[in-house]
């Protein structure tokens, strides 16, 4: 487990004015990283760390020769186009970086006349996908989401005999990730109506979001060579909000006997931001788990997992419909919960993922599946939040949902926070529904 070091210190301030702000996402104690541009630009795309209201342009840094041994390498690994030669490098050049970033950006550094040009608004960016992403895994750790949607179909015994023994997951669609911002058109597909005798085919009619984490691999492992869990986070480069979205209808349909196919694959959204393992030291917590529930196979046991593997972030998904975007009026919080509440861990999910020999490799992503908490209002689902379209939610402009429209946009924001630690964010993952595309036949 990462230990608290000099960067994690509530009193550091940045001689960036926004990073000392209030309720910033982007202190500098946070320092999470992208791959970004000027927007409208045909410049490179490069890495970039977020401070306050600014990105820090890390190829322009590397270019100033203010950093120097083992964190420049890292430096350089981390200001071409995608993250993903940083990521391979392991917690040693990660940490190497980030501290020699966190000296540079304080009150006082030599350094601030050269980085001083360094530095792009955050206004004036646009961002990619800020890794190559290989392969994409989603998980099923929330016992409370997976709770209530079993009670929806098996309501005397909504919980599948596996849950409390095995992290689930499924393999992903990874061509289909796309950054915050994205628009995507509203699937088709087959349905199966109530009490019909042959599916319907067309636009879905029962689209949803899911709010999650989704967790950037570091060093990849060896094709047979499992990873143990006490080294699980050491292959874990960070975390960054994500959107599962989710064709209801569809899903329902056709994931008897194989799982999710055409209900997931149309688009998956995440943030720009990737927080690293070592920003977030502060906020571990212990893995709660009723005493009466089965224990975890010695593969998925450790005193550190068990100690401090759950991280205790929040989580918020709010909705802006067309109409209220019109309106003036801000978006509809639709949950609050916590990746405390998750039944698996991160380091649970790698060494599970790996125990059978898989290996992963840098830049793959996970997806810890939907972070519903123990009460309703922290579900984090609208098939949880209506009870599957039956009790549809009341908006403040009037509206209602049972599902998600043409034209809504979901915005999901996360952060962490407690007495004695700088507030950490995450940004936001937002993305927005646009009509199907027109169904034509042969």
């Amino acid at each position: 487990m990462i230990r608290l070091n000099e960067t994690h210190d509530p009193a550091l301030r940045s001689w960036v004015p926004s990073a000392n702000a209030a309720g910033t996402d982007f202190a500098i104690q946070n320092l999470p990283f992208s791959v970004f541009r000027r927007q409208g630009s045909s410049e490179d795309w490069r890495g970039g760390v977020a401070i306050g209201d600014q990105i820090l342009d890390l190829a322009a840094v590397a270019a100033a020769g203010v950093i120097e041994g083992a964190a420049f390498d890292a430096l350089q690994a981390a200001s071409g186009a995608a993250l993903n030669p940083l990521m391979a490098l392991g917690p040693g050049a990660w940490s190497a970086l980030r501290l020699a970033l966190s000296r540079a950006l304080r009150e006082g550094s030599a350094a601030q006349a050269k980085l001083g040009t360094c530095l792009v608004p955050q206004s004036a960016a646009e961002h990619r996908v800020p890794a190559r992403i290989g392969d994409y895994t989603d998980f099923y750790t929330s016992v409370y989401h997976a709770t209530n949607i079993g009670r929806q179909f098996r309501p005397d015994n909504p919980l599948t005999p596996n849950f409390k023994w095995i992290p689930i997951g499924y393999h992903g669609r990874s061509s289909s990730i796309g950054v915050s911002g994205q628009q995507f058109l509203r699937p088709v597909g087959q349905a199966m109506p109530a009490g019909a005798a042959q599916p319907s085919f067309g636009p879905c009619k029962r689209l949803d979001y899911e709010l999650e984490l989704g967790v950037f691999v570091g060093p990849g492992n060896a094709l047979g060579e499992p990873v143990a869990i006490a080294q699980a986070e050491d292959h874990v480069f960070g975390l960054c909000l994500l959107n599962d979205w989710s064709a209801r209808d569809l899903q329902a349909w056709e994931y008897q006997p194989l799982g999710p196919f055409l209900a997931k694959n149309f688009a998956t959204t995440i943030s720009p931001w990737i927080v690293t393992l070592e920003a977030l030291a502060p906020f571990r917590a212990p893995l709660q788990r009723p005493a009466d529930d089965p224990q975890p196979l010695p593969y998925l046991e450790s005193a550190g997992n068990r100690e401090q593997g759950a991280l205790d972030v929040q989580l918020e998904a709010l909705l802006q419909t067309a109409r209220a975007s019109e309106q003036g009026a801000q978006p509809a919080r639709l949950s609050l919960t916590s990746y405390r509440h998750a039944y698996w861990t991160v380091a649970q999910m790698v060494a599970h993922h790996t125990v059978a020999g898989c290996n992963l490799q840098s830049g793959d992503l996970l997806g810890t599946g939907t972070l519903s908490g123990p009460t309703l209002d922290q579900a984090c689902a609208l098939i949880e939040l209506t009870v599957g379209g039956k009790q549809p939610l009341t908006l403040p402009n009037g509206e209602s949902r049972a599902f998600l429209e043409d034209g809504d946009t979901v915005i999901f924001r996360g952060w962490c926070e407690k007495p004695g630690a700088a507030r950490i964010g995450f940004g936001e993952c937002r993305g927005t529904v646009l009509p199907a595309r027109a169904i034509r036949g042969g």
